[in-house]
């Protein structure tokens, strides 16, 4: 494009994010430079603060500025109960849901070997060791409902098959291939309530 090579680079920029293309990458750009550069100082301040200063929660992985993020620090939640799911997206679309009020186990993604992921980039052994420390009662899995989503709640489940801990997964009202973060709180809600025991140890034992 025959204009500022700045600008062209503030394009590109932008097109690292998801769902951004050319348009609205260049509509982006010109907005902050036309209208709002008060805005676009204030854009790349937190930006470049957040990028230095977040890192992963100690205890869940999601992402937060502390060693221990606020809802592990919290001693209002229930610790009994932990949600484990794939994205700190999902994390902000539960909380914002007001439907659980438990701990949660960030895998940071979902199997897939393909791509080189595996139990150890999702830290497993850590989630196993997290509810025999924290000693667990009920282990929710919302992974999303896809192949890898399911291939990921399958190979959790098994892990905790000779443990003292309900495993169950979040069912109904979330579709076939639907991600957490794009499901409104209502049908969150009732997806938690309507979760299916995939997983138990003493049921396990008895059979």
């Amino acid at each position: 494009m025959n204009t500022s090579p700045l600008i062209n680079d503030l394009i590109e920029a932008f097109r690292c994010l998801p769902g951004v293309g050319p348009k609205s990458a260049q509509r982006m750009t010109l907005h902050l430079l036309e209208k709002n550069r008060r805005g676009g100082f204030r854009l790349s301040e937190s930006l470049l603060e957040a990028l230095k200063a977040v890192g992963n929660c100690e205890q869940c992985r999601t992402l937060t500025e502390e060693k221990v993020c606020r809802i592990c620090s919290s001693h209002s939640r229930d610790r009994k109960i932990c949600c484990v799911v794939e994205s700190p997206v999902d994390v902000f679309a539960i909380e914002q849901s007001g439907t659980f009020r438990g701990i949660y186990y960030v895998l940071m993604g979902r199997l897939s070997p393909i791509d080189g992921v595996g139990p150890a980039e999702l830290g497993i052994e850590k989630l196993v060791q997290k509810v025999q420390t924290e000693k667990i009662d009920e282990l929710i899995i919302a992974c999303n409902p896809s192949i890898e989503g399911d291939a990921t709640a399958y190979y959790i489940a098994e892990q905790f098959k000779a443990r003292p801990v309900t495993v169950s997964r979040i069912a109904h009202g979330v579709p076939v291939g639907g991600e957490l973060e794009f499901v409104d709180g209502g049908t969150l809600s009732y997806a938690f309530s309507g979760r299916k025991i995939i997983g138990n140890s003493q049921s396990n034992e008895s059979d």
